[in-house]
């Protein structure tokens, strides 16, 4: 390569970067930017950003999306393989781990208690990535009443979360297009801070050859990509039946990968909505525990997905070792829901360019984003349900519908340690890391008290 990085030093600093990516994908995209932009220069600033915002307009996940295209400019398709790969692999080692230990082991008390008290740290996290993502995306009464009514689609209505999208992404394209000032700005995000120029990078301002938009080439990359990713899947379906859990499994995440906008947190309202209560593969306070899990491992936030379908398949595969297929079933969540990562960027990527600076769609993603922002409001207040209350009621009236707490059932712990983890993340700034910490092993001291802790 004419830039003078070898792939051998890549791959070892991508290891780096996949070794360290705890946070969410906040945390991993200023993780990259810090170690390839500041610190090894090997691309520019403007470079970096304009790879993030067109990440930003693919279904998620854009922190891993964000790697293969870096690695992919950088090294062509080996290199956007290994480095979306390895920021996945350690997260799949340390979540297939854990999964078992919980299948086994996560009724046993300490265990529980454990768990109990991650729910409050993930409670509160959530509430922090509503503040942060709000802060971002709502810089005007329109987009504030865009997110306004995505969470009333969605809590009161019932409204799927890819109807959300689609219908903020038209408002916003419809918006630029009449020329409407609230939906002017552009939309994305990124790092701030000195940083390199392109000119000043080791890959320079100049596209790499293998980067330059080709339509044969992409067309290949792209039905072999598309090949790899639905076959199986399809297998699933014709072999066992479209009720299989395997084939459900297939299918679900299959469908996530494609309509999925906004990042890990509008994922897991999507994913917890139908894998809870659509196909009963897991309970909601289950749903935390795996949140939790992918929160203190690294990798994609997303990687709780392999914990449900972990879950989903040990718990209805019939007559099939409950284990063994809990396994293939994480296996085969993570293949569908990560292989498709690949695909958009290896198609899309050299025809990125041509999206630059394109006003509408600069404006559809602003308008998903503030949408996302109810979206994620409504996972929050689920979340908050189903760790502080011990019962939930549902309440309909005609076309609304919600789900209430009975306040009779209110866990005092388990609000007195949410309660903790929010002054620790609003008031002290303290990071998911110790805050988890900090509640895990409250959780665990709680339950050496006598009195049952839920």
């Amino acid at each position: 390569m004419s830039h003078g990085i070898a792939f051998g030093e890549a791959a070892r600093v991508w290891t780096r970067i996949a070794l360290l990516s705890f946070g969410g994908p906040a945390g991993q995209i200023a993780l990259m930017h810090r170690i390839l932009v500041e610190e090894r220069r090997w691309i520019g600033e403007r470079r970096f950003l304009h790879a993030l915002n067109f990440c930003m307009l693919l279904p998620c996940p854009e922190a891993q999306q964000l790697a293969t295209y870096i690695g992919w400019l950088l090294h062509g398709v080996r290199g956007g393989l290994v480095a979306g790969a390895l920021f996945v692999l350690p997260g799949f080692v340390a979540i297939m781990a854990l999964s078992w230990l919980y299948f086994a082991y996560g009724n046993v008390g300490p265990v529980e208690a454990l768990f109990f008290g991650l729910k409050a740290a993930v409670l509160a996290i959530v509430l922090d990535a509503v503040r942060r993502i709000g802060a971002r995306a709502l810089t005007n009464p329109a987009l504030l009443a865009l997110a306004a009514a995505a969470f009333v689609a969605i809590f009161f209505l019932g409204v799927p979360f890819p109807v959300i999208v689609l219908a903020a992404a038209l408002a916003g394209f419809a918006g630029s297009r009449a020329g409407l000032a609230a939906f002017a700005g552009a939309g994305g995000h990124g790092p701030a801070g000195a940083a390199p120029a392109d000119a000043d990078s080791a890959l320079g301002e100049a596209v790499p050859a293998h980067a330059r938009p080709g339509w044969r080439r992409s067309a290949w990359v792209g039905a072999l990509l598309l090949l790899l990713w639905l076959a199986p899947v399809v297998l699933l379906v014709l072999l066992l039946g479209p009720d299989n859990v395997f084939a459900r499994i297939g299918t679900f995440f299959s469908t996530m990968a494609v309509v999925t906008f906004g990042g890990a947190y509008a994922v897991l309202a999507y994913v917890a909505q139908q894998a809870v209560e659509t196909y009963g593969w897991l309970r909601p306070g289950e749903m935390l525990d795996g949140l939790g899990l992918a929160e203190t491992t690294p990798g994609p936030l997303i990687m709780v997905t392999q914990f449900v379908g972990f879950l989903g398949a040990a718990r209805q595969a019939g007559g099939m070792e409950p284990m063994l297929a809990g396994t293939l079933g994480g296996i085969l969540t993570t293949w569908v829901t990560f292989t498709p990562s690949f695909l958009w960027i290896f198609v899309g990527a050299p025809f990125s360019e041509r999206l630059r600076g394109n006003r509408a769609l600069s404006a559809a993603l602003g308008a998903i984003t503030a949408a996302v922002v109810g979206v994620i409001l409504n996972l929050a207040l689920w979340f908050a349900l189903h760790t502080l209350f011990g019962e939930v009621r549902a309440v309909r009236a005609g076309p609304v519908g919600f789900d209430a707490p009975v306040l009779a059932s209110l866990d005092l712990p388990a609000l007195i340690l949410t309660a903790a983890a929010l002054v620790a993340i609003f008031r002290f700034r303290a990071g998911p890391l110790p805050v988890l910490a900090g509640c895990g092993l409250a959780g665990a001291l709680l339950w050496l008290v006598p009195a049952p802790i839920h």
